[in-house]
């Protein structure tokens, strides 16, 4: 049986769900750059940006299959 996905209502506006998503990527993406620069991890990246940016789609996509199934 396919799931198919219905549109989050937030104070009675309709959100789709990747936006849902990509926004609680960002922010998961955001919180572990912030980590990797305060223990000096980042320095490893060749372009640490790029791995921001990786980031956030891993867990956009993470998110989106896992909890808000897009």
């Amino acid at each position: 049986m396919q799931y198919i996905p219905s549109e989050v209502a937030i104070g009675g506006v309709f959100f789709p769900p990747l936006l849902l998503a990509s926004i609680l990527g960002v922010v998961a993406a955001t919180l572990t750059v912030m980590l990797l620069n305060r223990y000096r991890l980042s320095r490893f990246f060749y372009y640490p940006p790029m791995i921001f940016l990786a980031m956030a789609v891993v867990y956009t996509g993470l998110i989106g299959t896992f909890f808000i199934p897009v």
